[in-house]
């Protein structure tokens, strides 16, 4: 008996021992590439690609974003590594909470998705000093991205370190992990010019090293036309359908489609119609290419000070198809037994937030260049013109075996082309796919995914008023600290970008025969001052993301004898992009006084006064351990309209399960916090100009799009309400503390989630059917098309609004009325959908009835999704 039982556990150990040597080889891959594609294990692959940083969410929703990526039709997740906060200090380094990269990747892999690292370390991504560390800039005889010995002494250090990581923890390819790809540099095609040869010579070295490195997969250079052999140059942009790489044996590869824009304080919001999203996706696929990406998937937020500069604002949204504030995973929570997780913060489940109808009409899309996939990989594309604006391109696997595209590049004529014997409708500005040469399974124009209507419904929390405190903070210096120099000091050498915050300070003398009103001149780089004279505040300036700079000319009233100008330079975020950023100043240059009749007067030269950084940072007001402090004035009416001042207040979190807004639509300029965590800057009364949005008819996608040509809320704040996340959160009473710079009511501030969103769909009897119905050697033209409904995780459709089958007049997100021709259809769609998470009706006659024969119908569904 004992010999069978060692024998039996000999098997056994020998079964495990083996199945883990045959899992492990199984999973490892190795990753090439020819002219058409990346080789994965001796395969071409067609990739559908996403941007996703991990910073700018929590790790408790990385699953779940994920997850919404792989079920939206994506393969690969693309990440920049942030230098700056993973190497804080020289030498010291932090991968924790939402800087494990580590864990990041690995979910990823779990998730069954593959990963393109883009170590740069460069990385713009409108994050705080493009990703460098500050401390780089005070290396003696640094100078950065050129050929330049302490520069790429540093690069190569970082780069080596994550690439060392990666192999420790087993994660490239070859070794069984996701990353199929990495990315060294970025971007700096578009700026090599002004680095002359150094520039030449810099693009050759970051090569060479990047390859040094032995990562066993391929790299990739992004907008560098002259990447050197074997580094795959890459092209970003709005479109791509037109780009070459610069050797025939590279593939053609997208790292960069710009799925809306980034926002920035004062500016209105950008935004990209899907319709042309998916044109521009289906055309570089139809020209040859194999690998796209959204830039972004999932945009998040910039919490705390990450956000870039100038005036790049906290909301990092960038109208992705999963929307800021991303969802926690269910399956997450019910596995969670990690070190990291606090499971006393974390609710039952999360809602998910899907922008519709982009992230569901490019779930389409991938689904039918998924269809196509074997054709793309087995052939380079036949070209056949169509007509004017009008083309086919075909890829054949055999010769009586092809797939097609068939564009109509036109931005204003729609058309019917002939294409195999049969006719084809071509809107304008659209692609048509069809997998088999013959069936349409797709066009980019027509949307037939659900659409969000109106804004969401929120339920809201006001803060305790019994528990206000506020501390006002010291006008100039507050501290031995501070100190004196002659001249006027550029900001960032100054502060080393600790803080946001430079008081220049400095004495002025008026003489019995003097005038006591003079006009103060100020000029600065950037980004914003608040001046007071003799402890008064009497004038703010500020520039904008497109040119911080700013003068400011205030008539001032002084005292005679001594007087004080005491001025508040203020920093929203360190620049990020541009040639030569990383020496880019801030803060104020020149100021003078003077009159009319006597003239100015340069104090730019004279003695001046500094103090880096303001009282309240110092003493550390945002930090739980001091919510109780005697620090704190206390009651419950708290000063409204006052400049530099610290608000703090308890809330209680709303019920629900959904992450969370903090509405400061109420307040002026600054920084907030919860519970110690930062929140972010915000910016409530710099609005936006009041002209040069879309008009209220809707927008016209046809035609090139750039980041002016669509944009929304013109004459109002690019942002009023700032991501909590659900996990920043607990039961009972949370810290809110704010440091107001400008003046704000904080008792009109807010806590809301949302509790519930109108979805709707509006379809034709000649629609297509849906992509993932269409079979091979299918009648696909027979079948029938279809109304999708699907509420975000965790609500289901607990109303129908509208339902009308014929000809029903209005839009998704305006009012629907019945047409002239209309079928009561209520009763069939509340059967079909009430209750559920999701429901389908098909479009037919034989299932809602036919109100008009022979008349083109419709079905317009609208629909409330909440709790």
């Amino acid at each position: 008996m004992g010999s069978n039982i060692w024998v039996a556990f000999l098997l056994f150990f020998i079964i495990i021992t083996y199945e883990g040597y045959f899992i492990e080889t199984v999973n490892s891959a190795t990753v090439t590439y020819d002219h058409r594609a990346l080789v994965i294990d001796g395969k071409r692959r067609v990739l559908q690609s996403g941007s996703i940083h991990y910073p700018r969410s929590t790790p408790e929703v990385w699953p779940e974003i994920i997850n919404k990526a792989k079920e939206g039709g994506l393969d690969v997740i693309e990440t920049y590594v942030f230098w700056n906060y993973h190497e804080p200090v020289k030498g010291q380094y932090y991968f924790e909470g939402r800087f494990d990269l580590v864990r990041f990747v690995k979910t990823v892999q779990e998730a069954g998705l593959l990963v393109h690292l883009r170590i740069g370390p460069y990385a713009c991504a409108e994050w705080n000093y493009g990703g460098f560390p500050i401390w780089l800039h005070f290396i003696p005889g640094i100078q950065f991205r050129t050929t330049n010995a302490p520069f790429k002494n540093e690069m190569k250090h970082f780069l080596a370190k994550i690439v060392e990581m990666m192999k420790e923890e087993n994660l490239f390819a070859t070794q069984g992990g996701p990353i199929i790809l990495a990315q060294v540099e970025n971007e700096y095609g578009n700026v090599e010019w002004s680095y002359g040869v150094g520039g030449e010579l810099y693009v050759q070295w970051a090569a060479e090293t990047a390859v040094s490195l032995n990562t066993s997969v391929p790299w990739v250079m992004c907008a560098q036309d002259d990447a050197p052999d074997p580094i795959i140059n890459t092209c970003n942009g709005f479109y791509c359908d037109r780009f070459t790489p610069n050797s025939p044996s590279k593939p053609k590869m997208w790292t960069e489609n710009y799925s809306g824009w980034f926002l920035g304080f004062g500016n209105p919001i950008p935004y990209r119609p899907v319709e042309d999203l998916a044109f521009a996706v289906a055309r570089f696929f139809e020209t040859g290419g194999t690998f796209q990406n959204y830039y972004m998937y999932f945009g998040g937020t910039n919490f705390g000070r990450t956000a870039g500069g100038p005036l790049v604002a906290t909301s990092y949204d960038y109208d992705a198809p999963i929307d800021e504030y991303g969802k926690l995973s269910s399956s997450w929570l019910e596995n969670a037994t990690s070190p990291f997780v606090n499971r006393n913060c974390i609710p039952s489940s999360y809602a998910a937030f899907l922008r519709q109808p982009k992230w569901g009409h490019l779930r389409d899309l991938h689904k039918a260049i998924k269809h196509c996939e074997e054709y793309l990989i087995s052939s380079d594309p036949t070209q056949l013109q169509l007509g004017l604006n009008l083309e086919a391109h075909i890829y054949y696997k055999h010769s009586n075996e092809c797939a097609a595209f068939l564009a109509n590049y036109g931005s204003s004529s729609d058309a019917n082309v002939t294409f195999n014997g049969h006719v084809y409708f071509l809107p304008a500005w659209s692609v048509s796919i069809l997998p088999d040469c013959k069936n349409v399974i797709f066009n980019t124009a027509k949307v037939v995914s659900q659409r969000t209507a109106g804004d969401p419904i929120f339920a809201s929390t006001t803060l305790e008023p019994s528990s206000w405190g506020w501390y006002k903070e010291t006008v100039g210096s507050w501290s031995n600290s501070s100190f004196s120099s002659p001249g006027l000091l550029e900001q960032i050498s100054t502060t080393k970008d600790t803080s946001d915050f430079l008081w220049y300070s400095i004495s002025i003398n008026i003489g019995p025969d003097q005038g006591t009103e003079l006009f103060l001149n100020i000029e600065s780089l950037g980004h914003a001052a608040l001046i007071f004279v003799n402890k008064k505040p009497i004038g703010f300036g500020y520039g904008n993301h497109e040119d911080a700079s700013f003068i400011l000319n205030e008539l001032v009233a002084l005292n005679p004898g001594n007087n004080t100008v005491d001025m508040l330079s203020m920093m929203i975020g360190v620049q990020n992009y541009g040639p030569w950023f990383d020496i880019a100043g801030a803060g104020i240059f020149f100021v003078a006084i003077g009159d009319l009749d006597t003239g100015k007067v340069d104090l730019s030269g004279e003695e001046w006064t500094y103090q880096v950084g303001l009282e309240g940072e110092y003493l550390g007001l945002a930090n739980i351990s001091l919510a109780n402090s005697s620090l704190w004035t206390t009651g419950a009416n708290p000063p409204v309209s006052q400049t530099l001042i610290w608000y703090k207040v308890s809330f209680l979190a709303p019920e629900g399960k959904g992450p969370l807004a903090l509405d400061l639509a109420s307040m002026g300029k600054g920084q907030a916090w919860v519970n110690g965590q930062g929140i972010g800057r915000y910016w409530s009364t710099y609005l936006s100009p009041s002209t040069g949005c879309n008009s209220s008819s809707g927008y016209d996608y046809r035609g090139a799009y750039d980041a002016n040509k669509c944009l929304k809320n013109c004459g109002q704040p690019a942002q009023t309400l700032y991501h909590i996340p659900r996990t920043w959160v607990h039961d009972g009473e949370n810290l809110l503390v704010l440091h107001e710079e400008l003046g704000g009511d904080p008792s009109k501030i807010s806590v809301r989630t949302r509790t519930g969103q109108e979805i709707c769909a509006y379809i034709s009897d000649t629609d297509p059917p849906p992509a993932n119905s269409w079979k091979p050697n299918s009648e696909f033209i027979s079948q029938k098309p279809e109304v999708q409904l699907t509420c975000d995780q965790g609500w289901h459709i607990t109303s129908i609004i509208f339902a009308s089958y014929g000809t029903p007049i209005g839009s998704c997100g305006t009012t629907f009325t019945m047409g002239t021709c209309h079928a009561d259809v209520l009763t069939i769609i509340e059967q079909a959908c009430l209750g559920e998470e999701e429901c389908s009706i098909t479009i037919s006659t034989e299932t809602l009835g036919d109100p008009c024969p022979g008349v083109l119908k419709s079905l317009a569904v609208q629909a409330l999704c909440s709790n």
